[in-house]
């Protein structure tokens, strides 16, 4: 099975007894496709509202939500939810609120995301086996971090309107999306993925 907001050719599957379920490729994701776009169904909460919760709903919510420039947490009601850290993630997000696949993708491979990139509330330990593991993600990797994935993010944003996008439609509902295509024609700057870092003692 698969979420609509999620690249389509895309399954839950069990990774292993560390990491538990991930999200994997079924067919060729090429590089410069959007694999996530966020969508009407996502659910956010303020920081007052999470603090509100009781502790079951809080757990969720820690567990599963990522914090977006707006200081919001988003908790993603697909399998968006299960996309593990890497820190040589294969899908990152510019200054919008979808992420593009900054490689090739295979048929097997599991699409990861950078922890760094989400305004975390506090570091955790990481052990994900890349060669460049950074071994502990802080909460302000998006700022100390943020030029060398703006970087690593030019070449497959440059081929947004080069492959095909089957998130076209969702990602079209966004603010975002106008703005996007305008970059990848060269008409104004990629948005910077720094453009999404909300620093904690600012949210509301």
């Amino acid at each position: 099975m698969h979420g609509p907001v999620l690249h389509p050719h895309t399954e839950l599957r069990f990774i292993n007894d560390t990491i538990g379920y991930g999200v994997v490729a079924t067919r060729p994701i090429p590089q410069g496709t959007v694999t996530w776009v966020r969508d009407r169904f996502d659910q956010s909460f303020t920081a007052a509202e999470v603090g509100a919760m009781s502790p079951p709903y809080r757990a969720i919510v820690d567990k599963f939500s990522f914090v977006d420039r707006h200081g919001h947490y988003v908790l993603c009601w697909d399998l968006a939810r299960f996309l593990n850290h890497s820190c040589r993630a294969n899908c990152l997000a510019a200054g919008y609120d979808f992420e593009v696949a900054v490689r090739d993708i295979a048929p097997g491979e599991e699409l990861t995301d950078d922890y760094g990139t989400l305004n975390l509330d506090v570091p955790f330990h990481c052990d994900c086996g890349a060669p460049d593991c950074r071994k502990t993600i802080y909460p302000d990797d998006l700022l100390r971090l943020g030029v060398a994935w703006d970087a690593l993010l030019a070449e497959p944003f440059a081929r947004l309107g080069a492959v095909e996008q089957p998130l076209e439609a969702l990602s079209a509902t966004t603010a975002d999306w106008p703005r996007a295509k305008a970059a990848c024609a060269g008409l104004e700057p990629i948005a910077s993925c720094r453009d999404n870092y909300r620093a904690r003692d600012a949210r509301r």
